[in-house]
């Protein structure tokens, strides 16, 4: 079973399945007190799940400067301290925060900042490059973006990038991006059993990218927990574009249509995270899945899917059965 999977016109050979290290960055805090990280965090927990990612056959590790302010790289970097070479480290730039204060400020698209913040990005990851570098502004202009291909051209020609992508769910930035790009590698977008963006997928097989698939488990809904979230957890005030939760819970809409495919999930034994993400594995292939974990048992359970591999095509054609009538619903 190939557990495997390239990193677009990049080359770079990763895992099938990375890991989301959002959740490790613990707090980040906008000015009106909304919360932009997934609560505390116990770091030596993060460390010892890198740790168990890394032996479980995952290379790429997914961060942003961004998350909990900077401490996600510091603690991936510190996890993979004399493990570099077995690692592939994608991460973000655009979103401004203040490392003492943990507080979110903002965007920066300009060159200028993309320069500045790998920098940042390279001295908390305490290594002399990163592998992905993508850009963390998914509305931006296309005009604004562009604007940074040259800038990002540059750093692959100094060896501190290998190549770059964008966070975006919009196929016609993801298009214009690609297409001006030549190092342009991947598009993150989200991407889930319950929300499918054909589209951008479109995009990577034209342009020959990688589909890193953000939200794999729709922040923790299909994983079928159903307890309340923290006050400091970003799903405790879901900002609009959360549609997941409400109030910290599951939002019954979205609860009740993960109702509706799990049986046909699950049927072959697999939990329910891990029939989602075999989903996701079974819809492109290039997809990568990018799951949040923060404790070794999720990423026991996770990664599981890397032996489980993608669902069989009966059971594949079963859920997108299910799913006809659903996905409309969320369209209109």
């Amino acid at each position: 079973m190939t557990t495997t999977r390239t990193l677009g016109r990049s080359g770079i050979e990763v895992s099938a399945i990375g890991m989301g290290c959002w959740a490790i960055g613990g707090p980040l805090w906008g000015d009106d007190g909304q919360p932009f990280g997934w609560g505390e965090v116990d770091d030596d927990e993060s460390i010892r799940t890198i740790h168990r990612a890394l032996d479980l056959g995952v290379t790429l590790f997914d961060t942003a400067s961004n998350y909990g302010a900077g401490h996600s790289e510091r603690i991936l970097g510190r996890a993979l301290a004399g493990r570099r070479d077995s690692a592939v480290i994608a991460t973000k730039f655009g979103n401004v925060s203040e490392e003492n204060t943990r507080r979110a400020l903002g965007t920066d698209a300009s060159p200028a900042f993309a320069v500045r913040s790998l920098e940042d990005s390279l001295r908390r990851l305490g290594t002399d490059h990163v592998d992905l570098y993508q850009l963390h502004i998914n509305e931006l202009s296309v005009p604004a973006a562009l604007d940074l291909v040259d800038t990002l051209e540059a750093l692959v020609d100094q060896g501190k990038i290998r190549a770059y992508g964008w966070s975006t769910d919009d196929p016609a930035s993801a298009e214009a991006f690609a297409a001006a790009g030549p190092h342009c590698a991947a598009i993150q977008h989200d991407e889930s059993v319950l929300r499918d963006n054909a589209a951008v997928l479109a995009v990577c097989d034209t342009h020959d990218l990688a589909s890193l698939n953000r939200g794999p488990l729709a922040m923790g809904l299909l994983t079928g927990s159903t307890r309340a979230v923290g006050a400091d957890d970003v799903r405790g005030r879901a900002p609009e574009w959360l549609e997941w939760f409400t109030d910290g819970r599951p939002t019954p809409r979205w609860a009740a249509r993960v109702e509706q495919v799990r049986a046909a999930l699950t049927a072959d034994g697999r939990t329910l995270a891990q029939g989602a993400l075999g989903w996701l594995l079974a819809r492109s292939s290039r997809t990568v899945p990018i799951p949040g974990l923060r404790t070794v048992a999720q990423a026991e359970e996770n990664l599981a899917t890397l032996t489980l591999g993608p669902l069989s095509a009966e059971t594949y054609a079963e859920v997108e059965r299910l799913l006809a009538d659903l996905r409309p619903a969320h369209a209109a």
